[in-house]
């Protein structure tokens, strides 16, 4: 995959902005940065109650008031937040107690929530720019991976080649016209294109669990299919296609190499 990657680099110099020369390299993190993640992630699903992907589930959990404060430290996690924060509030001031069934109705809060997540477990904004857009917080990340095969965070997989691990990002096209292979996001990087990610958080067999935001309208654990290798089926006709399995190197690049990360935080 690095000699793949590093074959790519001269289209990827093209498509995607650098990475800051000014900030050189990204830099290695320690075991604990994973754990942290793991541990955030799943703590905001228990505060929305634990849910599990079923289409049956109620709709709108995200107006609830309970969840205003939630959805606020999200969107902060974001710099550019679309409005989504001052529309929000407008909405929410209406009737504090008692909200209308539209708020965080739009824009989706996905993207928000995984930059959330990246940023409370101590990833600095060189190794993950949050963005409202997994399309575009995905970006830097490839861009690193063509630059600093080495010392990149994360790594771009092909979903049939790759098993996700805990901590990877595995990431869909939501598109009308999906892409077929990760490689095309190169010729149109910095452009908006609607996708959805999530965070690896279980392996089981026949299963990969992962945690979203804005699915069901609630931070919500699903369970996606894999094979006897542990590699993503492909999906249903209709739903939304796998894109990329994200590779998370945090806490395992040296000098961290070979550090377990604490089975308390990944137990699932």
């Amino acid at each position: 995959m690095l000699r793949a990657l590093l074959l790519l680099l001269p289209l990827a110099a093209c498509a995607v902005p650098p990475a800051p020369v000014a900030l050189g390299p990204p830099l290695p993190y320690p075991p604990s940065v994973r754990t942290r993640l793991l541990a955030i992630a799943q703590a905001e699903w228990a505060e929305w109650g634990s849910i599990v992907a079923d289409p049956e589930a109620p709709p709108r959990l995200e107006a609830r008031p309970e969840n205003f404060p939630r959805l606020v430290a999200y969107w902060n996690a974001v710099p550019g937040d679309e409005g989504a924060l001052s529309r929000n509030r407008a909405i929410y001031a209406q009737d504090p107690a008692h909200p209308p069934g539209n708020l965080w109705a739009e824009p989706a809060w996905s993207a928000a929530f995984i930059s959330y997540v990246m940023q409370r477990a101590g990833v600095d904004r060189r190794e993950f720019r949050p963005n409202a857009s997994h399309a575009l917080y995905l970006d830097p990340l490839l861009s690193d991976a063509a630059a600093f095969p080495a010392t990149a965070p994360f790594i771009p997989y092909r979903p049939q080649e790759y098993a996700p691990r805990l901590g990877d990002l595995v990431c869909g096209d939501r598109s009308r016209n999906p892409l077929t292979d990760w490689t095309q996001r190169l010729a149109e990087a910095g452009r908006f294109r609607p996708m959805h990610c999530d965070i690896v958080v279980g392996l089981s067999p026949g299963f990969v669990e992962a945690i979203g935001g804005n699915v069901a309208d609630a931070v919500t654990l699903s369970r996606f299919p894999a094979d006897e290798a542990g590699l993503l089926l492909p999906r249903p006709a209709g739903r939304t296609q796998w894109l990329v399995v994200m590779r998370n190197r945090l806490g395992e690049l040296p000098p961290f190499g070979g550090m377990a990360v604490s089975k308390d935080a990944a137990g699932r």
